[in-house]
């Protein structure tokens, strides 16, 4: 019967293997928690975040201008739409306002967000007192099936500086949560 001897090679042994471990077993359980699909509460987002991203950087979007919506920008910007229902009133506008605001909270990033309302129906004069915000069309009615519903109800989809729509706020989406969204998005 032969015992094992702790000698000084056999300790520098053992302690490099527990070195190894200490280091290796975190990898470990990250690798295995990630290839179960658990996430932290802080990593996920509010919104539906669309797999694959819908690529909308062929899809026709015109301002009031008359300008092409362009996404891919100097500055970089992210693109927030407003998905307004059909009969856009008191309501909706407030909401198109919510969305402005969001923008506004990033503080220095704002210039990154631009808000972007579809809505054909809304007169020109509504959005005066909300700028930034612009309206456009949607000419191949890439996000109809998006729109809302419910008269005076909204909706929003966040693209990406290259067209990508990865993200989807259905109406009645919790503003605070999307803003939450956007800071991760935008700051990080």
């Amino acid at each position: 019967q032969r015992t094992f001897d702790m000698t000084p090679e056999n300790r520098k042994r053992a302690g490099l293997i527990l070195i190894v471990l200490l280091f290796a077993a975190p990898i470990a359980t990250a690798y295995i928690l990630n290839a179960l699909g658990w996430r932290p509460a802080g990593m996920r987002n509010y919104g539906t975040l669309l797999e694959p991203p819908q690529d909308l950087s062929a899809a026709r979007f015109v301002l009031d201008d008359g300008k092409p919506l362009g996404w891919k920008d100097a500055e970089w910007s992210w693109t927030l739409i407003a998905l307004t229902g059909p009969d856009c009133a008191q309501k909706c506008l407030g909401r198109i306002d919510e969305l402005r605001r969001a923008r506004l909270t990033l503080n220095q990033n704002a210039y990154r967000m631009r808000v972007v309302v579809l809505d054909e129906t809304l007169p020109a004069d509504a959005l005066v007192s909300l700028k930034p915000v612009m309206r456009a069309r949607d000419v191949d009615s890439k996000l109809a099936a998006l729109r809302p519903h419910d008269a005076n109800d909204v909706a929003a989809v966040l693209i990406d500086p290259h067209g990508f729509l990865v993200l989807s706020y259905p109406a009645g989406y919790d503003a605070n949560l999307m803003r939450k969204d956007l800071a991760r998005l935008i700051k990080g």
